[in-house]
């Protein structure tokens, strides 16, 4: 799931139409692939699940950048969280493990 935030540098001040055309012309898609509405991740005005994530990961500091990550397993609980220059396949063993332990 991504969760486009305009908090970083105005990086992401479209409308979520346009945020949406931007992604899906750039192949953001597939099977998995939710793009939300735009949120705030830090502030007063954190979106409930930036709420849930942070408090649930055990780390409850503002997120710093774009692209920071939470991996959260089948049942909700959150695994873990990771700064913005965590690349994706770094996380992947977590990943396959959080779907085998699914069977």
């Amino acid at each position: 799931m991504a969760f486009p935030c305009n908090q970083f540098g105005g990086q992401e001040p479209g409308t979520n139409a346009e945020i949406k055309k931007f992604a899906t012309d750039r192949g953001f898609s597939g099977s998995g692939a939710l793009l939300m509405d735009k949120v705030d991740v830090n502030g007063p005005n954190t979106a409930a699940v930036y709420q849930y994530l942070k408090v649930a990961s055990g780390d409850t500091s503002d997120i710093g950048w774009n692209f920071g990550k939470f991996l959260v397993r089948p049942d909700g609980t959150v695994f873990g969280r990771y700064s913005p220059r965590t690349s994706p396949l770094e996380l992947e063993q977590y990943v396959v493990e959080m779907l085998n332990s699914r069977s």
